[in-house]
């Protein structure tokens, strides 16, 4: 995007007192959620769950409207935010592919930002979901949950150890953020990542939220009860669907709910929970920020709040995240810096990538960006300063069977259109006009009328490819057992 973008994000160039601010080296705290739908946030426009706290990061700094991750699934994307590179060239492409749990990074060398500014002399910690499978290396302090943790009395592994601790999950990491900012050294800036198991599946609340949303009914997407019957074989064939998954059928009584009215009353109570234990979350994150202000480190403290990806809260009659469909890449990314960022900013003009956060937080430190590292720096955009920027990226996704069964694809988005390939055979496509379909519910891809707008997205996808450098064959499988359940439908 050029200046005009620009001017329009922030109104002109930034204030002389905010922009001087921005010499000194922030304070960095780095806060992420497990499976956060972007939806699901009352600053995003939710109305039945109010996120206060959260909603405090992106009024009082920037909110991007338009962020998004390059590969919808925990680990790999966990990778990408820490190596600022796709998963094909970190090698992190998915949930199991790594060398085991222990001490040795599987991230093919690759450097990451915090180790980076520790190298600068910040102080860093690593508090609560890890998911890389591997034992954080580097840090100055540690308290993680190992994989996915558990939502009560999870083990964590502090000063070399595991060791017990008791209570909610949401609040055990709160308490251990909270234990490194306070014990941080004040003559040098810190730089915490800040992680939370919540939302992630099974959305178990602490007991003072479990009655909260009991009486009220969540609204369906108008998507629901869509038929996928007019879309990819390889989407008819995934095990993704709310009304299918045996989480979502328990319960069945004699004279009761069956099939789809089933589903429907359990996703009522999934969406609650789902809601509960993100109250958690915002109710911790708030926490920190009051510390923040409490102790002086607001104005010099740069607070980053986002998540490992997008997630489907009924869209199509899905759950779970994977596609490269708009609930599921799609994310809540917020920016709080009252030293360096005017409060009140909203940027949907930009597409903020996982790949990005790296060489943000990297140039923001003062320390030099790797050319390794394939994203771009956000500093532009919040300093308010013009600059070209994408005006499309490349999407990516291997796990396959994995646990739902969805066949690798990769794709490209711009502001428009969306282009989906899924390339194990039988090779398919789907695509989107996303400006007059934002839903994404007619697909035309065969379409006759769009042939050329097709012809120019698969183009462009084997351009970004080559530009990325991804060089995957396409019958590049990391699992190759496929279950008798993974069928196309």
């Amino acid at each position: 995007m050029g200046a005009g973008a620009a001017t329009a994000l922030f109104g002109g160039c930034a204030p002389a007192a905010v922009r001087n601010r921005t010499m000194r080296r922030p304070n960095i705290v780095f806060i992420m959620t497990d499976d956060h739908a972007r939806s699901a946030m009352s600053l995003y426009g939710n109305r039945i769950l109010q996120t206060p706290n959260l909603d405090r990061i992106g009024n009082e700094g920037l909110r991007f409207d338009q962020a998004f991750v390059t590969n919808s699934l925990c680990l790999p994307s966990r990778a990408t935010f820490l190596t600022g590179q796709y998963s094909h060239v970190h090698g992190m492409r998915t949930n199991g592919e790594d060398s085991g749990f222990t001490a040795e990074p599987p991230l093919r060398n690759a450097q990451t930002w915090p180790i980076l500014l520790g190298a600068q002399g910040y102080h860093t910690g690593m508090v609560g979901k890890w998911h890389i499978n591997t034992l954080p290396q580097g840090y100055d302090y540690t308290a993680m949950i190992r994989g996915q943790g558990t939502y009560f009395d999870p083990p964590m592994w502090i000063d070399g150890q595991w060791r017990p601790q008791q209570g909610h999950t949401d609040d055990v990491i709160g308490d251990h953020a909270l234990h490194f900012l306070r014990n941080a050294p004040r003559d040098r800036p810190f730089a915490l990542l800040y992680q939370f198991k919540a939302p992630h599946r099974d959305w178990n609340p602490a007991p003072r939220f479990r009655k909260r949303f009991e009486d009220v009914e969540i609204p369906l997407p108008a998507s629901f009860d869509e038929p996928l019957e007019a879309r990819s074989q390889a989407v008819r064939g995934t095990m993704m669907r709310i009304a299918d998954m045996p989480d979502f059928r328990r319960g069945a009584k004699p004279g009761g709910p069956q099939g789809e009215a089933l589903a429907r009353t359990n996703f009522q109570q999934f969406m609650r929970n789902y809601y509960r234990v993100l109250l958690g979350v915002d109710e911790n994150v708030g926490r920190v920020l009051d510390y923040l202000q409490q102790a002086g480190l607001a104005e010099d403290t740069l607070v980053v709040y986002t998540t490992d990806n997008g997630f489907f809260l009924g869209e199509h009659g899905l759950f779970d995240k994977r596609l490269m469909y708009e609930p599921s890449i799609r994310i809540p990314l917020l920016l709080r810096w009252p030293g360096g960022i005017e409060q009140g900013r909203f940027d949907d003009a930009h597409f903020a990538l996982n790949i990005d956060l790296a060489p943000t937080l990297l140039e923001l430190g003062g320390a030099p960006v790797p050319a390794t590292m394939q994203g771009d720096s956000w500093k532009p955009l919040v300093e308010g300063q013009p600059t070209e920027w994408r005006k499309d990226f490349l999407y990516e996704y291997y796990e396959y069977p994995g646990v739902h069964c969805v066949r690798p694809h990769r794709g490209v988005r711009n502001a428009r259109w969306k282009l989906i390939e899924f390339w194990r055979e039988p090779r398919e496509y789907e695509m989107y006009d996303l400006a007059n379909d934002p839903d994404e519910r007619r697909n035309l891809a065969t379409d006759p009328a769009h042939a050329a707008t097709f012809a120019q997205l698969r183009q462009r996808l084997a351009e970004l490819r080559r530009q990325y450098d991804d060089r995957d064959p396409d019958d590049y499988l990391p699992d190759q057992q496929v279950p008798q359940e993974c069928h196309y439908g």
